[in-house]
């Protein structure tokens, strides 16, 4: 991936090593499959809140210390900070199309744990969006879980990441994520995980669309980045994750959509780069 020189943004707040609330996370195993479990989670006030449950700490949120503003000086730093101006990029363009304003979400990186608008939590939540507050956060330390622990390593598929993230945001903007949020009442715990998959696949749809747009503003895709994220995609379905970690798959469980769900709705919208296909809500067979 081409991403030196390019433009940086500057919607990037630095916690790393910024003191927070002591949050005890112990048992090694259950934060293992915490992680699992939780990578790219649909709704960080539920998620966080099992996680207090389970260290004993508090998931009420509290006003949060802010980090730095502005682009990082580290290198791991700066390129969250492009794949983040890119981001901004595409998705102002296509907000504009549809005659929308696009308002920039800020990334916060931190390390170990963070007090967010959705509650704490700690590195093993993995990269999660908040849409309380509007922001993605990542512990850097991620991408080393990401490439020795899941196989998935490669610049690509860590913007990959983000942009997956920032694909939550769209949909909090778009009135997709309020609009399920709202049936959880409604629905069984099965019915309501089938709209959660629906709700994961339309981000790695809005993460195709991403690389789709940005290769033709910025050029930057290489040989092997598509393969890259699509290796990322097929490491983190539901039906290989559960297979690893428990032995069994549990359809009904499924909360995220299977390796090929997730490979298909990314390349999909890699290769239409058309936000309008992206309707996963609508779509009989997924």
């Amino acid at each position: 991936m081409r991403w030196m020189g390019e433009r940086r943004s500057d919607n990037v707040e630095d916690r790393r090593g910024m003191p927070v609330g002591r949050m005890a996370m112990g048992g090694g195993g259950a934060i293992i499959l915490l992680i699992v479990g939780l990578l790219f989670g649909i709704d960080p006030r539920q998620l966080l809140n099992q996680v207090s449950m389970q260290t004993g700490g508090g998931g009420a949120a509290t006003e949060s210390q802010e980090g730095p503003v502005g682009a990082p000086n580290d290198s791991l730093g700066q390129f969250v900070s492009v794949v983040l101006a890119e981001t901004e990029d595409v998705w102002t363009e296509e907000f504009r199309r549809l005659g929308r304003e696009y308002r920039k979400p800020r990334i916060v990186l931190f390390t170990d744990q963070v007090q967010s608008a959705c509650g704490m939590a700690g590195t093993a939540v993995g990269p999660f969006y908040c849409p309380d507050d509007e922001r993605l956060y990542i512990d850097l330390a991620f991408y080393d879980l990401l490439r020795e622990r899941l196989h998935a390593g490669g610049d690509f598929a860590e913007a990959y990441v983000i942009a997956h993230e920032v694909g939550h945001h769209v949909q909090k903007l778009l009135g997709v994520t309020d609009k399920v949020h709202a049936m959880r009442e409604q629905l069984s715990e099965e019915e309501y995980n089938q709209l959660s998959v629906r709700l994961e696949l339309q981000a790695d749809f809005y993460a195709g669309v991403w690389a789709h747009d940005t290769q033709r503003l910025r050029n930057i895709i290489e040989p092997g980045d598509i393969e890259e994220a699509l290796n990322a995609a097929s490491q983190i379905g539901d039906d290989k994750l559960q297979q690893e970690s428990q032995g069994y798959v549990v359809p009904d469980a499924f909360t995220h959509g299977t390796s090929a769900q997730r490979v298909k709705w990314f390349k999909k919208g890699y290769e239409t780069g058309d936000i309008r296909q992206g309707d996963t809500f609508n779509t009989p067979n997924l």
